[in-house]
């Protein structure tokens, strides 16, 4: 029953996912009926539900935008030639067992991202939402362009739309146990029908089984190699989060191999039967444990109750429903994403790593809707902080009589090696009287061999000048260094620190 019962709020998610992926709403189901059924021959996690989702469609939205218009034929066949170059990329960090890769977006590039495509994603469904349409690739200018225009709005839409948004918040007090996305949808529709609703509406569904992709436009393959793999790494943050969580919670094993292997498995199917690109659902595998889930297969049974609903003429009747409640449902499922929190704590904690989220969240906004390049900007900026910060030495000294003690803190290694050498020089310099050098080494995190090559420049110095270097609190790995490169220097290891020095 767990499978069926996220398929009934699986159905209406996928259209309003579908559209705001830029492909018909039909798309979405194909995704909707695939990729769990795919997904379920592989997968770690018993509660990961899989199939279309916000994050993904607005990814998928940014890397075909400019290629093609939206909802057309070629549109339609990148969409589902990018899903199948997402699906090789995960089949082939799972197969070689790299699937921990989407652990190198730090938390700030996480956090910031997560918001700003929250706020993309509702920006995008503006327009809906009133019943126009959106003008403009990038969403906020497409949404302040439909806000500042009024006398265009369609009032019944928006009252739809409106509606279906509070009535979702609404309902979240119910528990997940409840429908309420699919409750809101079937009420919506019958409200349509009754009024004879005439504004935007999702349209003609035609009933039948997921269709293989007729041709796959390969010719444009050079232009969706990147974004496919940006999608393949950031996409599967959501899903490993959901199954680490739920692993940990029940002290159970989880393999990010093979979960990247099978979410592979569901991003090919879903590019060769006409789809987009997938990913895992939070509210959706919530639902999906509590409703008794206890294997991987209750995907399967998700994705075969949405395959039997699309074959048979029931789906048309989701013809007349509006697309602004689909705005409303989208909007809804990502509207608590939106918060200040990540970058307060942020700022408080590391002025760097604000640096780093705050670079990709105006990043994510000033690029829309090629999104993906803002996290490639995030992940670099990240890198640029961090060989900044292991570039940078903390190094503090005290003078006891004729002997200076000098204690390093961070990384030597070839990098930062120099600054240790030019700073004993100037503490020296600053102390004429010093014969004896004690340099303390427990404060370094690493030692390569550049560093250790330093200490032998520091060796040399100290025979000319006529003082003594002693090294302290030497580790066991660096000490195994020192005794090759400078076995006339006495060293003092400590047993506490660790060993992992040397590198």
């Amino acid at each position: 029953m767990a499978g069926i019962a996220v398929a009934l709020v699986l159905i209406p998610q996928s259209l309003a996912y579908s559209e705001l992926a830029g492909l018909p709403a039909l798309h979405g189901l194909y995704v909707a009926a695939v990729a769990p059924i795919a997904a379920a021959f592989i997968g770690s996690s018993p509660y990961l539900q899989t199939g279309p989702v916000a994050m993904t469609s607005l990814l998928t939205l940014g890397a075909l935008t400019p290629f093609a218009t939206q909802g057309s034929a070629t549109y339609v066949g990148l969409a589902a030639l990018l899903a199948v170059f997402v699906g090789i990329s995960r089949l082939a960090m799972g197969i070689f067992r790299v699937g921990s890769i989407a652990y190198l977006m730090s938390q700030p590039v996480v956090a910031a991202f997560t918001v700003a495509a929250s706020l993309l994603i509702v920006a995008s469904q503006v327009p809906t939402l009133l019943g126009v349409r959106g003008e403009g690739a990038n969403p906020l200018l497409s949404a302040v362009s439909a806000l500042i225009h009024p006398q265009h709005w369609n009032a019944v839409a928006l009252a739809f739309g409106v509606g279906a948004l509070a009535l979702i918040l609404l309902g979240r007090r119910l528990g997940p146990r409840v429908p309420v996305v699919l409750l809101v949808s079937i009420a919506a529709l019958v409200v349509s029908v009754l009024i004879d609703f005439t504004g935007p509406q999702v349209g003609h569904l035609a009933s039948g089984t997921p269709p293989l992709t007729p041709s796959l436009p390969w010719s444009m393959s050079s232009t969706l190699i990147v974004p496919a793999i940006i999608i393949a790494v950031v996409g599967f943050a959501e899903p490993s989060s959901i199954a680490r969580r739920y692993a940990a919670a029940e002290r159970t094993h989880w393999d990010p191999d093979r979960e990247m292997i099978g979410q592979g498995l569901a991003n090919t199917a879903s590019g060769l039967f006409s789809g987009y690109p997938s990913g895992g659902s939070f509210s959706r595998s919530a639902l999906n444990k509590l409703s008794g889930a206890t294997s991987r297969w209750s995907g399967g049974i998700t994705g075969v109750a949405v395959l039997l609903i699309v074959a048979t003429p029931v789906i048309g009747t989701l013809s007349r429903l509006p697309k602004s409640v689909l705005a409303g449902l989208v909007i809804a499922a990502v509207l608590s994403l939106i918060e200040v929190s990540p970058f307060t704590r942020l700022w408080r904690a590391s002025k760097a790593q604000f640096v780093v989220a705050i670079t990709t969240f105006l990043g994510s906004l000033l690029l829309a809707p090629r999104v993906e390049r803002a996290v490639v900007l995030g992940v670099a900026v990240s890198f640029i902080v961090h060989l900044w910060r292991e570039l940078r030495l903390h190094i503090v000294h005290e003078i006891d009589g004729t002997t200076l003690h000098v204690h390093p803190s961070g990384v030597l290694y070839f990098a930062s090696a120099p600054l240790l050498e030019r700073r004993i020089n100037e503490i020296l310099a600053d102390h004429p009287q010093a014969d004896r050098v004690v340099l303390h080494l427990g404060g370094l995190g690493r030692i390569d061999i550049t560093g250790i090559l330093v200490l032998r420049s520091l060796a040399d110095h100290a025979v000319e000048e006529n003082f003594t270097l002693e090294l302290a609190d030497v580790s066991p790995g660096a000490a195994r260094l020192v005794a090759r490169v400078l076995p006339e220097l006495a060293t003092e290891v400590t047993d506490s620190v660790p060993d992992n020095a040397a590198g």
